[in-house]
């Protein structure tokens, strides 16, 4: 099992349903369905993150907002709320994986997938976050 892949195709997904407004289940069979190399992917960590997001939704966008230093959520990109979204919930709701593992893993997905002053609005955010929790 691979935490990193797996995170990063929730993300992926996470972002899909943002724009498609597919519900969990489809989003998850379609990527199944289109990939292969999945062996050492973590469907029901993904399965898990997506539907807590889901059900949690107005908690975590009302934590983003207070936490992003008077941003509108409608100013934050897609790709980036997808990215906070997982953080803020894994912050919040999974003791299995320390807040700094997540705020880093949120920062390495900007880097990646998003422009170039997005890790560090990130990780500002997630630092607040953190220290108010």
């Amino acid at each position: 099992m691979n935490r990193r892949k797996s995170r990063e195709i929730a993300m992926k997904l996470l972002f899909e349903i943002s724009i498609n407004t597919k519900e969990v289940n489809e989003a998850i069979e379609t990527y199944k369905d289109n990939n292969e190399k999945l062996e050492d992917v973590d469907f029901q960590y993904i399965e898990n993150i997506l539907e807590g997001i889901s059900k949690n939704t107005a908690f975590l966008d009302k934590i983003i907002e207070a936490n992003s230093n008077n941003w509108k959520l409608s100013r934050i990109s897609k790709v980036n709320m997808s990215i906070l979204k997982i953080a803020v919930y894994e912050i919040y709701f999974d003791d299995e994986i320390p807040e700094k593992v997540s705020a880093n893993e949120a920062v390495n997905l900007a880097k990646k997938y998003s422009d170039e002053k997005s890790p560090a609005f990130i990780n500002g955010v997630l630092g607040n976050i953190i220290k108010s929790k």
